[in-house]
């Protein structure tokens, strides 16, 4: 969907109630405009994430580790659903301490697919693209890498004006995925992780959060939470008695108390 290739930015996380959700999209009608990829919609993103044997990606998240990547395969299914998929997006996501860097590449689906089993592109690419692709090959051959779940939601994004470059806040419902019938172009039933009355919420800037986007935070009560659909996705179909899905930050911030039906445990 992107053009984007490389970046580094800050990425926030908060667990919503799609109701405060959507009373925070409506505010940032105001201030934003909707992704041009899905408009007031949105779209649909499903992503198969790899991981080695020992789930290393896995375990490094759950602990905090501070430096961390992981390995996905991602796409976005049309109106023809994931069937129709004709390309993917092969994407490295790092993290260190607070900064995420992403590099990607996309290519179509067998390619894709062949690259995140450890086999380089026969096809001439660009410095970035086989910089990246050769990453990948080497992540996966060395760490044994294979696919390990999938994780689908519904997004709708807003992104920043002239003002606010690189501003980009999404909104994702109807999260669920699977540890079976692991290709993205395969019609496969989905179990959610989430309650549908729920939403998972990230601000993702590429130096500071704008005061504004601070105010408008502050004033809908979110608190972060340490969020990852693919951990809540690989230990419910695990039964990896962890609590994956929100993990409170180490600073000590308490928790509130529990909503009825706590979608961490629902």
């Amino acid at each position: 969907m992107s053009t984007v290739r490389r970046f580094n930015r800050y990425e926030l996380k908060y667990l919503l109630p799609a109701a405060r959700a959507e009373a925070i999209m409506a505010d940032l009608r105001e201030m934003t405009e909707p992704d041009s990829h899905g408009g007031e919609d949105g779209y649909r993103v499903v992503s198969l994430y790899y991981d080695s044997p020992g789930l290393d990606f896995f375990w490094a998240k759950i602990e905090g580790i501070k430096f961390r990547r992981k390995l996905r395969l991602r796409v976005y299914p049309g109106p023809g659903g994931v069937e129709s998929i004709r390309s993917g997006m092969v994407e490295i996501k790092q993290r260190i301490n607070r900064t995420v860097q992403k590099r990607r590449l996309e290519l179509p689906l067998d390619e894709a697919e062949r690259l995140c089993a450890g086999i380089l592109p026969e096809r001439d690419l660009d410095e970035l693209d086989r910089l990246a692709a050769s990453e990948v090959a080497y992540m996966v051959h060395a760490m044994h890498l294979a696919p390990a779940c999938i994780t689908t939601y519904q997004r709708k994004a807003f992104v920043g004006g002239r003002y606010d470059l690189g501003l980009r806040i999404t909104f994702d419902t109807d999260c669920g995925g699977r540890a079976h019938a692991l290709q993205v172009n395969q019609e496969a039933q989905n179990h959610l992780f989430l309650s549908p009355d729920w939403c998972i919420m990230e601000v993702k800037v590429n130096d500071s959060v704008p005061d504004w986007v601070t105010s408008l935070l502050a004033r809908h009560a979110c608190q972060l939470r340490r969020v990852s659909k693919y951990c809540a996705v690989l230990a419910r179909a695990r039964d990896i008695r962890v609590m994956p899905l929100a993990i409170w930050p180490a600073s000590g911030e308490s928790a509130p108390a529990a909503p009825t039906g706590d979608p961490c445990h629902g």
